[in-house]
């Protein structure tokens, strides 16, 4: 990634990723799919209620993830070997230690959580009973994230595809059998889902050490190194604080929105559903960006990682404004693919034409995130989470309480939060600050 056409290699490395993570949110589509039109709006609506809670303890993981990302980009684009692989070797111990505990906590606090977010009584037996099972699952996810990562990092975005797309597959056979055939309800929904995203992740750890030459390992390599996984930590911790703050104010928001009543819960669940699908090519681009910035820095090129960053805000504003001319045209019919309630169609479908005129500041956020991560500048992610805190939190509960806007309110806090997100996130750039923090 160090010669050649910027643009080029990141496009070339961010179509196997969008894939991937096009494949990986087909797991929350077919379980949306499938509850909403076989168990209801109701049973919807409970699941919508778990997936700011789910997302919390997933994003806290992955945030691990990419830190070690960012340590093994840069080891790699210096060329030194032996620390890339105690990188990875350490990495893995930190987010297998991490990664069970939060599967633990989080299956514990389910109910309670749930209740303290005012989820409907009628919801709450189906809302718990999700959660604990998908949230049982999170070292699956931290797990398939983790690998993820360290193959992204050495330039490989295409082998964790590959069992990712069977693993696509195997939920939605698995949904099909434990929700229409064994009639388990919405817990037969999670259970599938954590079941392909564990052996997606086994499986492909399997794969990966036995085939990647860079991460053939000596007893030398294989040992805890303090300093190390200090490195790992210190790297992962501000963008896992980060994705933990985004996650508690998307839980706040999910809060304001089960006041609305079980219609604009469904709306919102549809709606969160879409723009997670949306949201794939964007994060691709960011960890398309983050590892580019990352081998560049560690080979001595700066300026050739900000051309790559350039190039994909482009790219994402280009794509931003395609799909808000797709939802104009088609809003109706692609929120219908999910439920059949017709007041659900009616407010997903305008909702979704809402946030989409602010994907293109979406797109900003992520590239430019990506470029901040990859540069070594993991300190800011905290910044950038305490100002999606502050913006959901104070905007949801001052737009939604103005009679003329009600519910609607839900959706334009989303959409101001991300243009003032981007904002901050250019500015960091231009500051120059990122420029201090490059080390390897």
């Amino acid at each position: 990634m160090t010669e050649g056409s910027e643009t080029g290699h990141i496009i070339s490395f961010a179509l196997p990723l969008l894939g991937g993570n096009l494949l990986q949110q087909t797991y929350n589509i077919v379980d949306t799919i499938i509850v909403g039109h076989f168990l209801g709006d109701n049973a919807l609506a409970a699941v919508g209620a778990t997936g700011s809670i789910t997302y919390l303890f997933y994003t806290l993981c992955i945030g691990l993830s990419i830190g070690a990302g960012v340590i093994i980009s840069q080891l790699f684009g210096a060329g030194d070997m032996k620390k890339m692989r105690l990188a990875v070797v350490n990495s893995a111990a930190v987010t297998a230690v991490f990664g069970i505990a939060v599967s633990i906590i989080s299956a514990l606090i389910a109910e309670p959580v749930l209740r303290a977010l005012n989820v409907p009584d009628l919801l709450i037996g189906d809302a718990a009973l999700y959660m604990r099972i998908a949230c049982g699952g999170t070292a699956a996810v931290a797990a398939y994230n983790w690998i993820n990562a360290v193959m992204r990092a050495l330039g490989d975005s295409k082998t964790p595809l590959i069992f990712l797309g069977a693993a696509s597959l195997l939920n939605a056979a698995l949904d099909l059998l434990f929700v229409m055939v064994l009639g388990l309800g919405v817990g037969g929904a999670a259970f599938a889902t954590v079941l392909a995203q564990g052996l997606s992740a086994l499986v492909c750890i399997i794969c990966c050490f036995s085939r990647c030459s860079e991460l053939k390992m000596t007893r030398e390599d294989i040992r805890a190194d303090r300093k190390m996984m200090a490195k790992c930590i210190g790297a992962g911790l501000p963008i896992a604080a980060q994705n933990g703050l985004i996650s508690v104010s998307m839980v706040a928001l999910q809060r304001v929105t089960n006041g609305f009543g079980e219609t604009v819960m469904a709306a919102y669940t549809v709606s969160m559903r879409i723009e997670q699908f949306i949201q794939q090519p964007f994060s691709s681009l960011n960890a398309a960006v983050s590892t580019f910035t990352g081998q560049n820095i560690g080979a001595g090129r700066s300026d050739r990682a900000v051309k790559g960053m350039i190039s994909a805000i482009k790219i994402a504003v280009i794509f931003a404004f395609a799909v808000l001319v797709i939802f104009i045209l088609f809003g109706k019919a692609i929120t219908g693919i999910f439920v059949s309630g017709e007041d659900v169609i009616f407010i997903a479908s305008r909702a979704i034409v809402l946030t989409g005129c602010f994907y293109w500041a979406l797109g900003i956020i992520h590239t430019v995130r990506g470029f901040l991560n990859g540069a070594g500048d993991t300190g800011y992610a905290l910044v950038n989470g305490t100002a999606e805190v502050i913006c959901r939190i104070g905007l949801s509960l001052l737009l939604t309480s103005a009679a003329a806007i009600g519910h609607w309110g839900i959706w334009l806090t989303t959409c101001c939060t991300w243009f003032v997100t981007a904002a901050v996130s250019l500015m960091r750039f231009k500051s120059g600050k990122w420029k201090s923090k490059i080390k390897i």
